[in-house]
């Protein structure tokens, strides 16, 4: 089975990942004993997702082992806020506190009529000879004016997916990847490798 190092320690994500790379053996941060942390604070998604990727490389090679890592940047950006909080998503008003960053959204959104939003993934593989392919995608939103369901990962608790017309908490695992930023992003960088070879 093939390999696949994943730079993040994040459970929804390993197992998102692990869903879609089904034929890939995921490795975790944990998996490859990296307990560095990786200081996210560029003004980019692409630019977040490299510094992962590299950092996790860098820890490799220095072991001499030879992989692929992925990583990716996946964060909210919404129309009546100027795409904020965008890539200060998982510090929107306190460094990775779900709940502080979602009770400040809706407190800024309280009086706005447009509550249309996005997610965007930036998606990251980088190869041994430290060479890379990247591809981003978006999924559409609106806002919804409080939290449903499950109230612990992230901002899917306040969100009503375009596609589905239903929010990601109310959706199974099956019809939420079937739309989601990351897995199209995934499909497309799937696809620019493919094109390569």
């Amino acid at each position: 089975m093939k390999r696949l190092i994943l730079a993040s320690n994040n459970e929804h994500k390993i197992k998102e990942f692990r869903e879609i790379f089904s034929d890939y053996e995921i490795l975790s941060l944990n998996d490859i004993w990296f307990f560095d942390d990786i200081i996210e604070n560029w003004e980019t998604f692409l630019e977040n997702a490299l510094i992962k990727c590299k950092a996790v490389h860098k820890f490799l090679k220095e072991k001499w082992i030879e992989a692929n890592i992925i990583a990716d940047d996946s964060w909210l950006c919404v129309n009546a806020l100027n795409g904020a909080p965008g890539v200060y998503s998982a510090r929107y008003a306190i460094e990775h506190d779900v709940v502080a960053n979602r009770a400040k959204l809706l407190k800024e959104l309280k009086w706005k009529e447009d509550r249309s939003a996005y997610f965007l993934c930036c998606i990251v593989k980088m190869f041994p000879d430290w060479s890379y392919i990247y591809s981003e995608w978006k999924t559409f939103w609106k806002i919804l004016t409080e939290e449903i369901w499950d109230k612990s990962f992230g901002y899917d608790c306040l969100f009503f997916s375009d596609d589905l017309w239903k929010s990601f908490w109310e959706a199974t695992d099956e019809e939420k990847n079937s739309v989601s930023h990351r897995w199209r992003a995934i499909e497309w960088l799937i696809e620019k490798e493919r094109n390569l070879s």
